[in-house]
């Protein structure tokens, strides 16, 4: 309600409430005070009306108003002056509200690409929703005390004995649940190993091509990152010892390369776990698209072909099931285990188990296995919807490399090209693509487009490779 001050003849109405919900009579009046002063209604050095006023006023008790004036006082919001009364205090200006900073964040987090060949995309398949939901519901209603409680810093042992299972058949090696490690994405994996198996300044052979992510997470792990070529045959073991001998490990995508989609020679694997063990160094084999091989048997992965002892190998759901559910697993050689794992428990302690046990149900009665099936059918699907449509469109300007395997597919430009070609093209072309040249170490002939056809829309992707080939055609026509 209103209340007037007089002071030197002027009359102030002030529009003070109380704060019913402060407490007691005399918390409501100080409330309604203090925030009079603060937001400036009670302007500095305003003589307060005398205790008896205020109280006739707000029809509170005198003694409320007493003791509202002494927590003012106690405040440094109000003084009182002998036989004058009580004043608003003279109160520091409030500094000039300024925009918070802002936060500088690395481009490759700030983009977030899901046009037509944008990579790591995934469809959201409806029955795979479906199943995954009820398996997570019927988790989480049937919860036991162990599962609220901390875990094993490996995840989950119902999905790391469906991995290990997963794995005998279809990748060729066997492993011990044990040594399976459930992670939230293959970065976190390297970056475990990385901090428990090397030291900072140790070599690491790179795919060169190569992924990107990884060369980032090797090297912000302070590793030396040496590109070593990578030819039709895979990773060129004998250039790696040439420029460095002593490397500690080697970063690999041996059944599928990222991203020339090049299977590494059985000569080349068995060269590069032979190097490994005589250097005693650590194999970092990333099978990040193993489910979806279009033509002929699964490849036997490196750890299946005598380097248990010294692969690391790494697997993910995000191409099958999504990114989001952030899951994926390391299996390591027994002797890697203890370490990785103590590393693993000082970071986040274990990783969530209930959606994970969900995912293991779903492997274990035979749904993933069905619905792999369905998705590469689809995926390929994809694959030659943009083979077809740059062969139409792109008049002989683009040498396109067709994959047996994976979710992206290579369009390579002739050499000799000028250096901004590919990028000029892109751009007239307005599609989501990596250039070939993003991925090396330095600059190469010949450039090209890394088309991701894995999660898109059929239709789109057809769209988006007929403006693709008719921009490279244009492009070399003007060139030329």
């Amino acid at each position: 309600m209103p209340t007037t001050s007089r002071r030197r003849g002027a009359v102030l109405d002030v529009p003070l409430q109380l704060e019913r919900a402060a407490g007691s009579q005399a918390l409501q009046v100080y409330a309604g005070l203090r925030g009079a002063v603060l937001d400036g209604r009670l302007a500095a050095g305003l003589r307060l009306p005398s205790t008896r006023a205020l109280a006739d006023q707000l029809r509170v008790k005198r003694n409320a108003v007493v003791i509202a004036y002494e927590h003012l006082q106690s405040d440094g919001l109000a003084e009182a002056r002998t036989g004058s009364g009580t004043f608003v205090a003279s109160l520091p200006a409030p500094p000039r509200r300024a925009k918070p900073p802002q936060a500088v964040v690395p481009a490759e987090v700030k983009r977030l690409p899901s046009r037509p060949f944008a990579l790591g995309k995934t469809y959201a398949d409806p029955q795979l929703l479906r199943r995954l939901a009820a398996a997570t519901r019927r988790r989480i209603i049937k919860a036991s005390d162990a599962d609220f409680g901390y875990g094993d810093p490996r995840g989950s042992e119902h999905l790391r004995v469906q991995i290990a299972r997963y794995l005998a058949a279809s990748r060729g090696f066997a492993c011990d649940p044990d040594c399976v490690v459930i992670v939230n994405g293959i970065q976190q994996g390297l970056r475990l190993c990385a901090e428990a198996l090397l030291a900072p300044g140790d070599a690491v052979w790179m795919e060169d091509p190569g992924y990107p992510a990884a060369r980032r997470t090797l090297t912000r792990a302070g590793l030396k990152v040496v590109p070593v070529p990578v030819d039709a045959e895979g990773l060129d073991v004998r250039a790696g010892q040439r420029k460095t001998g002593g490397a500690k490990a080697a970063y690999v995508t041996p059944s599928h390369q990222f991203p020339t989609g090049v299977t590494m020679t059985m000569a080349r694997r068995t060269a590069l776990v032979d190097w490994a063990r005589a250097s005693k160094a650590w194999l970092l084999e990333d099978d990040y698209d193993s489910e979806f091989r279009y033509g002929g048997p699964p490849l036997t992965a490196l750890a299946g072909i005598g380097g248990g002892d010294r692969v690391i190998y790494l697997g993910t759901f995000s191409k099958l099931l999504g990114a989001a559910l952030r899951l994926a697993y390391i299996v390591l050689p027994p002797a890697a285990v203890e370490a990785v794992v103590a590393v693993r428990e000082g970071h986040d302690r274990f990783p969530p188990t209930l959606a994970a046990d969900a995912v293991a149900d779903l492997m274990a009665d035979g749904f993933l296995a069905d619905h792999t099936r369905r998705m590469r059918r689809r995926h390929r699907a994809g694959r030659d919807a943009v083979v077809a449509a740059l062969e139409a469109t792109a008049d002989g300007a683009l040498d396109i490399v067709s994959p047996q395997q994976g979710l992206h597919l290579l369009a390579l430009l002739p050499k000799g090209l000028p250096s901004d070609a590919a990028a000029r093209i892109r751009a007239q072309a307005q599609v989501e693509t990596w250039l070939l040249s993003e991925t090396r170490a330095k600059p190469a002939d010949p450039d090209g487009f890394i088309l991701g056809f894995g999660g898109h829309d059929v239709g789109e992707l057809t769209a988006a490779a007929n403006a693709l080939g008719r921009a490279a055609k244009h492009c070399l026509a003007a060139l030329r």
